[in-house]
């Protein structure tokens, strides 16, 4: 089956919609530290320009076809690209701090029924053998994006400024509500849900649903920042995520007209597929959060250049797409995630191998072989799954999946990082221990420094005197070992939850699905 015109520009504009706002997501930080300097902001205030895009994108992207569904898709799908390019530019005329929070939250709202909707639209125009070419085109746009965010954000702050970030969705986001204007339509009246009137809102469901996935997102973004429970900020939203999430589920399973069909869930296909997505996200955002701490701290790398080591890996995966989506019809689902499982295990298997001493060319080959496991996990996933709905349980699978996706790449990113906090802390108290100038080997060392230093310290330091930049220097190799150390327990612990996560969902069934779900409407 070819594709017709309207088809391809349907896919043009939800890849681009959905590449637009994974970017955002991402192209903020590096472009932290001059914000701060421009608007005069402590890091602790700028942060919320992160971690309130993260709270409302998480709160929208599981309301987005019930929203589609109640205002129309076309209308709503339309008015989110306008008011996400319009808030965006906003951010970038922000006279302030607080504006520029608000609007960033903004943003946010708009940005999170992009990549469900578009994702419906894109597997719409392919059918359910070809599946798999429908996850390989939306994929590049989602695996693309968080790496090539900060990459573009670096280069677009040092060129043209902070808020050339935000200004230059403009002219992208007025072209693809231009051509979604031509081409995006409604829903089938036959494929719709619910004809005729509509039922009155869920009220409940909906405040609930946003204190509990707002307050989660919150714990999540700012944990590790905030000391976690020693934050009461962290306590309150911990408290009220806990009562409002089960609140919520038990609220959803009693009424007639939920916003969320939850009981999707009783599908295994989508149980099981919202929880390898989770594990997705996990993997992805975990190994990229952990990567440019390391070649920062080793390779001394700026954030361009780190983010210019994750291009030729988002490259093999936009290759390596298209051939995984095209196997998907003629493989069992499971055998390619398993592909995926185990090049990812070797991935950090790679990356367990690195040292002070490591070279670009390895970081690269570990995140060559990354971008192949992110291609034969990623397309599976999303194809076998989704591929087996239509019409608005289309859409609430796959805001389902995205906020899974995104809820694992939080709890991966805050994991990771109290983890390596954790671990850097209880690493300094055991090497300390053993480095004191009473112990005859540390003197020995210590000594050996002052001499080589000797009296060219007057030349390169100044005032400093040997035995100062010897304390400095033997203070210098301690932190680069507890960071080693630190990294490589990490990397391990890594490697176990995935293996101890995947081997078992791998191993669950995919395809098979019920005869029907029970239906919310």
């Amino acid at each position: 089956m070819s594709m017709t015109r309207e088809s391809k520009l349907i896919v043009f504009v939800a890849v681009l919609a959905s590449l637009l706002e994974i970017i955002d997501t991402s192209i903020v930080n590096v472009a932290i530290p001059t914000m701060m300097g421009n608007l005069g902001a402590t890091l602790e205030d700028i942060s919320m320009v992160i971690t309130g895009y993260a709270i409302a994108n998480a709160i929208v992207l599981p309301l987005s076809a019930w929203l589609g569904d109640r205002i129309g898709r076309r209308k709503y799908y339309l008015a989110c690209i306008l008011l996400f390019t319009l808030t965006s530019v906003a951010c970038g005329f922000a006279p302030n701090l607080h504006t520029l929070i608000v609007f960033r939250i903004l943003q946010g709202l708009f940005g999170g029924a992009l990549l469900p909707t578009s994702q419906a639209l894109i597997y719409e125009q392919f059918p359910k053998e070809k599946a798999g070419m429908a996850g390989a085109i939306f994929g590049m746009s989602v695996m693309v994006g968080p790496t090539l965010g900060p990459t573009l954000g670096g280069w677009l702050t040092d060129n043209f400024g902070w808020r050339s970030i935000f200004n230059i969705n403009l002219p992208l986001g007025m072209l693809a509500l231009f051509v979604g204007s031509l081409v995006v339509r409604d829903l089938p009246k036959e494929t719709a849900d619910v004809p005729g009137k509509k039922p009155g809102i869920d009220a409940w469901g909906l405040v609930a649903l946003t204190a509990g996935i707002g307050c989660l997102q919150y714990v999540l973004e700012r944990g590790e920042a905030d000391d976690w429970f020693a934050s009461d900020t962290i306590k309150i939203c911990a408290l009220i995520s806990a009562v409002a999430l089960p609140f919520f589920v038990w609220w959803e399973l009693r009424i007639k007209n939920p916003i969320i069909n939850l009981r999707l869930f009783l599908d295994p296909i989508v149980r099981n597929g919202t929880m390898l997505m989770f594990m997705l996200g996990f993997a992805l955002y975990s190994l990229i959060f952990v990567l440019p701490v390391f070649a920062g701290r080793t390779l001394h790398l700026d954030a361009t250049q780190t983010g210019m080591l994750f291009i030729p890996g988002s490259l093999i995966t936009m290759v390596v797409m298209p051939f995984v989506g095209k196997q998907l019809s003629k493989r069992d689902p499971r055998i390619l995630i398993a592909i995926g499982f185990l090049s990812l295990e070797v991935c950090i298997y790679m990356m367990t191998q690195f040292t002070p001493l490591s070279s670009e060319s390895e970081i690269l080959h570990a995140l060559y072989v990354r971008g192949i496991a992110m291609a034969f996990l990623f397309v599976p996933i999303n194809s076998t799954i989704l591929s087996q709905f239509k019409g608005l349980q289309l859409g609430q699978v796959a805001g389902l999946m995205n906020l899974c996706r995104q809820i694992g790449g939080s709890v991966g990113v805050a994991l990771v990082g109290t983890l390596l906090a954790k671990n850097s802390a209880q690493n300094y108290l055991d090497i300390t221990s053993h480095v004191s100038l009473l112990n005859p080997n540390t003197q020995a060392t210590f000594q050996g420094m002052i001499s080589g230093f000797g009296m060219k310290m007057q030349e390169s330091i100044g005032n400093s005197s040997s035995y100062l930049a010897a304390l400095r220097v033997m203070k210098l190799k301690i932190e680069n070992q507890v960071f080693m150390l630190s990294y490589v327990q990490l990397m391990w612990t890594v490697g176990i939850i995935m293996t101890v996560s995947f081997i078992p969902l791998v191993l669950l069934k995919l395809r098979a699905k019920p005869a029907m779900v029970a239906d919310s409407h």
